[in-house]
């Protein structure tokens, strides 16, 4: 296998955020389910847009966000995710590139346009998203960069990229082409609203592709259909060399053969956003992964990131990671 030019090479949803602090009123007013992602259409997106004024706004996506993660602790991060030739479309390109990611996936010309999220955060920092798809769905096997692919120790794929046909296409042949150069693949299931639309492709996709697989608690056990978190564990185990389980407060779970590790939160005086908590954990633990680091240490990393991002409004990190780290006593 050639060495590698990037630690991680993701494949996702390239989305603008647009995150507002709102009373829990809002989400009553709106129709909106707390904690949840709805998919809504461009008239929807137009008037949440209008109520949302003066909101945050910053180039997001999942696995967008993961990658300037790992590019603020130092690694080297390519993306590919599809935008459109608009607006939005520039500020996410011109965001994503002041951020250290590598991104050259040609812009779409026509409409639909640049897809993006808007997320109600509410006083106890949860965030409700409510994500209009643009032209994000788009993404198509043409877009695949099959060499940018190649060059990556790791490939990072978003599950919130499955809705489309096309889409998933282009999930897989990315996975092949990481396969086939001997790289990892990495998959994180991103929403139970996924896992419920898409159980079987996953389920597929996780036992003939996946090396690594993020998830939550609700995800794990609603990918494997047992509300007995062990259990889905135990057949996750089976079906991917590692298995990570992100449980909030509590912490998180990495599981590699039989081994299991418990890793802790990264203790935090106030929760303001949790809008990227899981991206920014995959972010630390694939720099970690990269840099050949143990799973505890891995994990720990992605715990300082997860905890750093819930801090402030936002879904990318607020203070470099790689001085966060040295400051706190890792090796990067």
């Amino acid at each position: 296998m050639t060495s590698s030019s990037y630690d991680v090479v993701a494949v996702g949803n390239a989305i603008v955020d647009i995150l507002k602090a709102v009373p829990d009123a809002f989400l009553g007013e709106e129709n909106i389910a707390k904690g949840g992602m709805t998919l809504i259409d461009d008239a929807r997106a137009d008037h949440l847009t209008a109520r949302m004024a003066d909101a945050v706004v910053a180039a997001g996506g999942s696995a967008a966000n993961t990658m300037t993660g790992v590019a603020s602790f130092g690694g080297k991060a390519a993306y590919i995710g599809k935008v459109a030739d608009d607006d939005l479309g520039a500020r996410f390109t011109q965001e994503f590139r002041a951020a250290g990611v590598a991104f050259d996936t040609p812009a779409r010309a026509t409409p639909p346009g640049t897809a993006r999220s808007l997320i109600a955060v509410t006083p106890d920092g949860q965030r409700s998203m409510n994500t209009y798809l643009g032209a994000s769905t788009l993404l198509s096997t043409e877009d695949i960069d099959a060499a940018l692919i190649q060059s990556g120790e790791t490939l990072f794929l978003e599950g919130y990229l499955f809705d489309r046909d096309e889409a998933k296409a282009a999930f897989v042949r990315a996975a092949e082409i990481a396969r086939t150069a001997g790289r990892k693949v990495a998959l994180t299931l991103s929403d139970r609203f996924c896992v419920d639309r898409h159980r079987e492709s996953f389920q597929h996709l996780v036992k003939g592709h996946v090396d690594i697989l993020f998830s939550n608690e609700s995800e794990i056990t609603g990918l494997y259909e047992n509300d007995d978190l062990g259990a889905a564990l135990d057949t996750a185990r089976k079906a991917c060399p590692t298995v990570i389980v992100t449980r909030g407060e509590v912490g998180s779970l990495i599981a590699a053969g039989d081994e299991t590790v418990e890793v802790r939160p990264m203790p935090v005086a106030k929760v303001v956003d949790s809008t990227g908590a899981g991206d920014q954990y995959a972010a630390g633990f694939l720099f970690g992964f990269a840099r050949g680091r143990s799973l505890a240490e891995c994990g720990a990393l992605a715990s300082l990131a997860a905890g750093e991002v819930i801090s402030h409004m936002g879904p990318r990190p607020g203070t470099n990671l790689r001085a966060l780290a040295l400051k706190s006593g890792f090796r990067v």
